[in-house]
């Protein structure tokens, strides 16, 4: 469904089920003598699918990166346009597709109006910071994170109220101040709880969200529980966080605090005095730094598995139920379908770099000329930015459409005759939300 992020390769082409052509965006009208049985009677397990073609993607990103780094930027309203179309379009739910509404324009309007507003904030912020004290700065990163959380909430309206089923769209309601305060409260107990609390903070805010959430006049709601993410996601806490901190306590432990507040740390380096025991500490940072980066690294696919098939698992519209069969091998897949992807690009990209290189410097006298120091400068940032827009490029085409296209197969709904019956409800909403979001950089699909 639209609020998931992510997809990826032909796999739909050896699923061995028909495929139905797209919605045409009306209702359906083949109805049942009784209603009431359609209603009642469960949908098939896979009604839900993916079926656009890798290589339509990988060309609406690859022109679509062109043209980003021509525009400086300014693209990105057109592409992100483009993306969400070509996801919505080739989701099918019971043999209808999505539709996504939303326009460019839109998101360069919202997006102006937005930093328009953002401005004498952030110069605000600015002058704040220069006063004695940390307050202040704390205050302001405090304020941009609420600010986010607001952009977040305004984001998701925007973008629910122009996906459009059957002919009906999603809307939402509530008050995202009220959501952006409920945030910071549990986001300061997720720190404070080293963690613990993330999984029933996540369970609240998608109460929050899903209870002001409609499909048309059908309401929605999450009946995720924060016990069963916490039982499931408990283990990985405990290979992530726990060796961390009990890393950190050793370090801490193994420092002798006198003697490093008697002799300066910076002269026990230099004459190799190892009077404050900060010599000793060296490997256990490196370890327990190391041990981090890589439970991360590697876990990761699983925290996302695990997590996205206990929310969807969770999403309910009126009878309509949702279930997710989500595999941490498919995920894995495609992780490591993006890291194969990026290792030939790296090296593909390092040997034009030596090319260029050489050639430059036949071409333009040597780096130590003025001619050569502006042209190399040049040349280098447009590598920089070519370089990390095709690192951006593989990674949309391979995570984010791989994980979509493997959300999307795992679903099974159930009682999706509901849906026949919903009437059209809710407005379009303003677009100064999702251009918010996007200048706070929380924006997201």
């Amino acid at each position: 469904m639209p609020a998931v992020a992510a997809i990826d390769s032909e796999y739909f082409e050896a699923r061995n089920c028909p495929q139905s052509a797209p919605g045409n965006g009306r209702m359906t009208t083949s109805v049942a003598a009784d209603p009431a049985a359609q209603v009642n009677q469960s949908a098939p397990a896979d009604i839900a699918r993916f079926v656009g073609p890798s290589k339509t993607f990988w060309h609406v990103l690859s022109w679509g990166a062109v043209l980003l780094m021509f525009t400086l930027g300014i693209y990105r309203f057109w592409l992100t346009t483009d993306i969400r179309r070509y996801l919505w379009s080739n989701t099918e739910l019971a043999g209808d597709s999505f539709e996504y509404s939303g326009t460019a324009y839109e998101l360069l309007i919202g997006f102006l109006i937005a930093i328009t507003a953002l401005i004498p904030l952030y110069v605000a912020f600015f002058v704040l910071t220069l006063a004695p004290g940390n307050f202040w700065s704390s205050l302001g990163l405090l304020a941009l994170f609420f600010l986010g959380q607001y952009a977040v909430y305004r984001a998701r309206r925007y973008r629910l109220t122009r996906t459009i089923y059957r002919g009906v769209r999603f809307h939402q309601t509530g008050s995202a101040l009220l959501y952006s305060v409920y945030a910071v409260l549990w986001w300061a107990l997720i720190i404070l709880s080293a963690g613990l609390a993330y999984p029933f903070a996540q369970s609240q805010l998608e109460h929050f969200k899903m209870r002001h959430t409609f499909f048309g006049n059908l309401p929605g709601r999450f009946e995720g529980s924060g016990w069963q993410l916490l039982v499931r996601g408990l283990p990985l806490w405990a290979c992530t966080v726990v060796p961390f901190a009990i890393g950190a306590v050793a370090i801490i432990l193994s420092i002798d605090w006198n003697a490093l507040n008697s002799t300066n740390g910076a002269d026990v380096r230099a004459t190799g005095n190892d009077k404050g025991g900060l010599a000793g500490i060296d490997l256990i940072v490196a370890a327990t730094g190391l041990w981090f980066l890589c439970s991360i690294a590697l876990l990761y696919p699983v925290f996302q598995t695990i997590l996205l098939r206990w929310w969807l698992s969770g999403l309910r519209f009126g009878d309509v139920a949702v279930r997710s069969r989500l595999r941490i091998a498919r995920v894995f897949g495609v992780y490591a379908r993006f890291f194969g992807y990026a290792i030939m690009f790296t090296a593909m990209a390092g040997i034009l770099v030596v090319v260029a290189a050489f050639g430059l410097s036949k071409i333009a006298g040597g780096p130590s000329s003025m001619r050569g120091e502006i042209i190399t400068t040049v040349l280098s940032l447009g590598a920089y930015a070519a370089i990390a827009l095709g690192y951006w490029a593989i990674y949309q085409a391979t995570v984010k459409l791989g994980v979509w296209r493997c959300v999307i197969e795992s679903l099974e709904i159930s009682n999706s005759a509901v849906l026949e019956q919903v009437a059209a409800a809710g407005e379009a909403a303003s677009p100064v939300g999702e251009g918010l979001a996007d200048a706070l950089n929380v924006g997201g699909i």
